[in-house]
């Protein structure tokens, strides 16, 4: 069943880096009524906007029920806006943009595109911004972008900065993708190494199911912590035989269902979050924390590898 979202139109849109991503779009999916207090609840990497549906609904959460906000001073409704990053393959992203080489994405960008588009559905303030992973980094992004624009704040397994440790992470299963076609790292917040005096070509069908399987692999060790395998939870609550088969049937099949480019373009975006990076912080990040003005719930977890 194909998933129904609807897009805006950003036009030629100027990004924080000076270049321009013309006929740019943003892949969009709301529940609930405008009058409702509105909550923003960004994708994560590589998530579509459906991988998001888990917190939404009226037993969730974020309760979207359409009930006019005169009759709900006792429960909570929400009118809950889920924007896709881009690079997602809903949002611009390599895989449906003509753009070739398609240019560095920030959180910063993804983030002014939303407030584009929260500005063009009529709300005027946020209620609140709730993301997890990539989506708690465009929680800190919002929060320290547009600081008078919410009341609260929820970024849960998120930075607003992307540690070293993490870069290390993703470089190190960027490197395997881009080894099947070939090509070397150009280093941490970058793509691959352009070869002088030959084209960007697409990906062989080969290269595509040699490095995304290779990306699957590696993200393994990173996506579930020591302890879920120590208990063997991958045969206990998945089902797997054994940790082949889950790597296999869980990982591989992940991996193999999205496009590498478009994982490259996100991974570019996630290596260099840094929500310091912005007027009027300009590298300070004690500075960007302090100018967050939205009560802020952050929620880390204990065994998660990728935020320390």
């Amino acid at each position: 069943m194909t998933l129904e979202y609807d897009t805006f139109d950003l036009g030629d849109w100027e990004l924080q880096s000076g270049q321009v991503l013309k006929n740019t779009h943003i892949a969009y999916k709301t529940f609930g009524i405008p009058t409702s207090p509105a909550i923003v609840y960004p994708t994560w990497f590589s998530g579509s906007l459906s991988d998001n549906f888990w917190l939404i609904g009226e037993d969730k959460t974020l309760d979207p029920r359409k009930v006019e906000l005169a009759s709900s001073s006792v429960f909570p409704y929400y009118f809950i806006i889920v924007p896709a990053l881009f690079g997602n393959g809903q949002s611009s992203s390599p895989s449906n943009h003509t753009a070739n080489p398609f240019p560095q994405i920030a959180f910063y960008d993804n983030v002014r595109a939303q407030y584009r588009l929260v500005e063009h559905l009529g709300i005027r303030r946020l209620f609140a911004v709730v993301g997890w992973s990539m989506g708690a980094g465009q929680t800190f992004q919002w929060i320290t972008q547009y600081p008078d624009f919410v009341d609260l704040a929820v970024p849960f397994c998120g930075s607003a900065r992307t540690s070293l440790h993490n870069q290390v992470f993703l470089e190190g299963v960027k490197s395997a993708l881009l080894a099947a076609k070939k090509i070397q790292s150009a280093g941490s917040k970058k793509g691959g190494v352009a070869v002088e005096g030959t084209e960007a070509r697409t990906w062989t069908d080969e290269e595509k199911s040699v490095g995304l399987k290779a990306f699957g692999r590696g993200y393994a060790g990173w996506g579930f912590s020591q302890a879920f395998y120590r208990e063997k939870f991958h045969e206990k609550h998945f089902g797997s035989k054994d940790l082949e088969d889950f790597i296999v049937n869980f990982w591989e099949k992940w991996a193999c269902s999205k496009d590498p480019e478009n994982l490259l373009t996100m991974l570019q975006t996630w290596q260099s979050g840094d929500c310091s990076l912005q007027s009027p912080y300009n590298g300070d990040f004690e500075a960007s924390m302090r100018g967050i003005k939205a009560k802020t719930l952050v929620l880390p977890s204990k065994t998660d590898l990728y935020f320390p």
